[in-house]
């Protein structure tokens, strides 16, 4: 099997464990069945902006040719900074795009991944973004009405807990085990008075399972731009990494960047 074109990352499911694609283009193409499998990744040596289509000689924020880094609202400070959200002061980018990601209901939620994090999300794009984030366990802690709301009790919580996740722990599978409904509680107990109206009590935890044959003693990465051909074993996919018996690539990272990918057997 052989496939081509412009990589835009990995998609998943939710399931036990959780099935994964990689986007190419516009199609999705399954690829939990390619586990145990030896893979060929060449980059062909041009990447587009995934927005405009720009041929681009490098890419920001995972895609983005300049111009769109600077003017798309996909690539907004706020949106890695919620809390500086400036939507009500009558600057967003785009006040559509507002409408529809920002002025909805988010969750803020506690995650382990490489340890406890807190982070925050859509209410309607949680697991997505559990699963991208690697996360084994999650439970969203409360719902606020605007994203600005969220990404303020967010960074009241980063005052006592991790907001980023080691990913190189992530990948090697070391997580500790963690009481989130402990830390819920201590988490509730700093900002009750603020925050107390948007608490949630009934959600239960969520356990995410990955499609991976054996963990990784030791995490290197394999870089497209220094090494244009990767030939190796897959052995698991977890976030956005293919993990392979002698590495790993952040796919996402490489979004706008075209690429065959070989199927050549499996083991």
């Amino acid at each position: 099997m052989k496939i081509t074109g412009m990589i835009r990352g990995l998609a998943h499911q939710y399931q036990e464990p959780l099935q994964y694609f990689i986007k190419i283009n516009d199609n999705r193409q399954e690829i939990n069945s390619w586990l145990d499998a030896k893979v060929k990744i060449e980059y062909e040596g041009h990447i587009q902006c995934i927005y405009c289509g720009r041929v681009i000689k490098k890419t920001f924020n995972h895609g983005s040719c300049f111009p769109c880094f600077q003017k798309l609202p996909e690539n907004d400070l706020c949106i890695v900074k919620p809390d500086l959200c400036h939507y009500d002061k009558g600057t967003c980018r785009d006040s559509e795009f507002g409408d529809s990601h920002c002025m909805q209901p988010h969750f803020v939620y506690l995650a382990v991944s490489s340890d406890l994090k807190v982070g925050l999300t859509r209410e309607c794009n949680h697991l997505k973004r559990w699963g991208d984030q690697g996360a084994v366990q999650a439970i969203p802690i409360a719902k606020l009405p605007t994203r600005k709301l969220a990404g303020e009790l967010e960074m009241r919580l980063a005052e006592r807990f991790p907001d980023k996740t080691n990913w190189r722990k992530m990948l090697k599978g070391d997580t500790p085990e963690i009481d989130l409904l402990q830390f819920r509680k201590e988490a509730y107990s700093m900002v009750q008075e603020e925050y107390g109206d948007y608490f949630l009590h009934e959600e239960s935890l969520t356990s995410l399972r990955y499609p991976i044959r054996q963990e990784m003693e030791k995490v290197t990465t394999f870089n497209l731009d220094k090494q244009p051909v990767i030939e190796d074993v897959l052995i698991g996919i977890k976030g956005q990494y293919l993990m392979f018996s002698s590495g790993v690539l952040n796919v996402k990272k490489y979004a706008g960047y075209h690429v065959t990918i070989t199927l050549l057997d499996t083991m």
